[in-house]
């Protein structure tokens, strides 16, 4: 009974350090700094503080990425556009709030944070994004 115990313990501290070591995720990507995001936006929920950080930091990514959500009709240009409106001269990024009310730009934001994880290539993750989320209306991608 006790060798049982020992076994159930081991397997069980293994179990839990290696959720551990994965739950966060986000260490594995390139985020701007949370402190250099605007308070509306530090004090959402982490999902969405994770998605500004990450387009925030990955333009290039970001700007290939359509959003379905409909912002095509403000002037959004792709999901990168739901999060920075523009960035001055010295790179400074200008915040826009519209993904702070909006689970679609979170979402797709969020799946192309776990594909990359994944080790998917562009190509794949744009693929993924058109098939699953044109069914909520026209890409913004001209």
């Amino acid at each position: 009974m006790r060798r049982s115990f020992q076994l159930f313990l081991v397997l069980s501290i293994l179990i839990l350090t290696g959720s551990a070591c994965t739950a966060s995720g986000k260490d594995d990507l390139h985020m701007m700094p949370l402190d250099k995001l605007p308070a509306e936006v530090q004090s959402s929920p982490v999902v969405v503080q994770q998605a500004y950080q990450f387009a925030a930091a990955n333009p290039d990514v970001m700007k290939e990425i359509p959003c379905y959500c409909g912002c095509g009709n403000i002037g959004h240009t792709s999901n990168y556009s739901c999060y920075v409106s523009h960035v001055d001269g010295k790179g400074n990024p200008a915040f826009d709030n519209h993904a702070l009310g909006c689970s679609i730009c979170v979402d797709i934001t969020q799946d192309v944070m776990r594909m990359l994880r994944e080790g998917k290539s562009p190509l794949e993750i744009r693929q993924y994004v058109d098939a699953t989320y044109s069914r909520y209306g026209s890409s913004n991608i001209p």
